[in-house]
């Protein structure tokens, strides 16, 4: 990778210092550290409810919809691996794009990652409602007392503490965490089937699709599996701090996939199978739980597996935000090196290898979330759902470089031809099916990158452009124009919209768009690495 590789794509003169910060990071990475931060990414506190919502969704069914999340996700995985393995950098997600499709879809992008920082401030939200069973008072309604707000802001200070140091220290922190959300799954599955086998329910209550088979579709969204299974880009974030990125980076990502995927769908084996007779005479709908698997413990009368669960549901979550404020270090580091954002904070610590003003600048950013000013929440809820738009950005930019003069990828990925697309229509269905009560207000936050974008540009600016900014719009404008009819859609649509729109067709509609979009976007990418050498170099 060369120095004006590494450049925001006009920058040249920034390259030599970006390629210095980027010579610091610590290559300690392996196959077991890489998996186990895709897996701890992939599973927080939603195990514990998952299995439920899927049941009431689709039934039996559910386990096909749990299979399909999986290959859902894999076709998504694939593109991001053959990126990482092409292309190691720390921060990568968000330095691909900016690559590919140039400023303002870089920043655009970046601007959605900084952002969805807020996804960890909302872990951490979590993990204070599930510890207020131990330690009633951190909570009041639905907001952070003094008393939690003040822990809470213990807890992001520690997990940035535990961040401090090298990698290698993080990682086999995160390994530790891992085994003990292995365990605690694989413990309840044995415990509750142990305890109150069922057998016949693949075929009583309705059958083995009660609600028809188009509800396992409606599972992947509405019961939550695909943001279950959603978090498995992690290892690709640290790809620039690993050991031979091209072995290691595709069998960590897909490993963590499939751990993931086996774990879910043994708990819901476990949850079909041991439901208690009595509580389904309203079918699989009927089923309603505040705590699913840990009601369960009590009705089998297994007090201790509940009180494993109990403190299992503090304890994932916090290996979440654990990895989360990791992973938003190095988006940050990135997005310094985009010169979205100064490049003061692209400083990697010499004897570390660790971006710690960027962990600071994470830090800020999560305490003013954790703030209870009123609509906030509502913020941090939806922009970790943005974090997908880097699937979509992902799909054009491995499509770009396989396309342009020279075509460099690794090669890893066969059929990249066809993955790609179908990747990008994926990801856009991800977007989508996030409901239209989330990205009212998301998509246009991303739209408000914008004005960072212009900014940029001004006299003076630490990101000189090298293009005019004609060029720039139009190179970018597939990214306006998808996020404003994805938009228009979601509003008419059957996910939290109008219903104008019916079921399926809003869904084929979204991808029809996808697919459009992405021919564009791949043609205004080769196009601008054609035009600008500094970019393609």
């Amino acid at each position: 990778m060369t120095e004006r590789q590494v450049s925001d794509g006009g920058d040249e003169a920034g390259a030599p210092e970006v390629q210095a910060q980027e010579r610091r990071l610590r290559r300690d990475l392996g196959f077991w550290g890489l998996t186990g931060i895709g897996f701890s990414n992939i599973v927080g506190s939603g195990w514990l409810f998952a299995a439920m919502y899927a049941a009431q969704t689709a039934g039996p069914a559910s386990l096909l919809s749990w299979i399909g999340a999986g290959v859902l996700c894999t076709l998504v995985a694939l593109v991001m691996i053959e990126l990482g393995a092409s292309r190691p950098e720390g921060g990568g997600t968000v330095r691909w794009p900016l690559y590919a499709s140039g400023p303002l879809v870089g920043t655009l992008i970046g601007w959605s990652v900084l952002l969805s920082v807020g996804g960890t401030a909302a872990e951490i939200s979590a993990i204070m409602q599930y510890a207020a069973h131990y330690l009633p008072g951190l909570y009041q309604g639905s907001t952070l007392t003094a008393s939690g707000l003040a822990v809470a802001g213990g807890l992001s200070v520690l997990l940035t503490a535990l961040n401090w140091f090298a990698v290698r220290l993080f990682a086999r922190l995160n390994n530790l965490v891992s085994v003990f959300k292995i365990v605690v799954p694989v413990v309840t599955v044995f415990a509750l089937i142990a305890s109150g086998w069922h057998s016949g329910r693949l075929t009583d209550h309705g059958g083995f699709a009660p609600y028809g088979y188009v509800a396992c579709l409606t599972a992947l969204a509405g019961g939550g599996i695909v943001y279950s299974v959603n978090g498995f880009q992690a290892p690709l974030d640290f790809s620039g701090e690993t050991r031979n990125p091209r072995r290691t980076i595709p069998a960590a990502v897909l490993t963590g996939i499939g751990l993931a995927v086996l774990m879910y769908l043994a708990l819901q084996v476990a949850f079909l199978f041991t439901v208690p007779e009595h509580l389904l005479g309203g079918g699989w709908k009927g089923i309603s739980f505040e705590s699913p698997f840990g009601q369960l413990a009590l009705i089998l009368n297994l007090h201790w597996l509940s009180s494993l669960l109990y403190a299992d549901a503090v304890l994932s979550p916090g290996g979440s935000a654990y990895v989360g404020v990791a992973i938003d270090a190095r988006h940050t580091y990135a997005l310094a090196k985009n010169g979205t954002i100064p490049r003061y904070f692209m400083k990697v610590n010499e004897r570390f290898g660790i971006p710690r003003r960027a962990l600071v600048v994470n830090l800020v950013v999560i305490l003013v979330f954790l703030l209870p000013f009123g609509g906030w929440q509502d913020i941090v809820s939806v922009m970790g759902d943005m974090y997908l738009l880097i699937y979509a950005a992902s799909a054009v930019a491995v499509a770009v470089f396989r396309a342009e003069p020279g075509g460099r990828t690794a090669g890893w990925v066969p059929g990249l031809r066809y993955i790609a697309p179908l990747s990008f229509v994926v990801a856009t269905e991800f977007v989508y099916w996030s409901g239209w009560h989330d990205l009212r207000l998301a998509l246009p936050l991303v739209l408000g990158g914008l004005l960072i974008f212009l900014a940029m540009r001004r006299p003076g600016a630490h990101a000189a452009p090298v293009r005019p900014l004609g060029a720039e719009l139009r190179t970018g404008a597939w990214l306006v124009a998808y996020l404003a009819v994805l938009t228009v859609l979601s509003s008419l649509g059957t996910f939290e919209g109008s219903g104008r729109l019916p079921a399926p067709y809003d869904s084929l509609a979204v991808a029809v768009l996808a697919l459009g979009v992405f021919r564009w976007a791949v043609r205004s990418g080769v196009g601008q690495l054609t035009a600008s050498p500094a970019a393609a170099a």
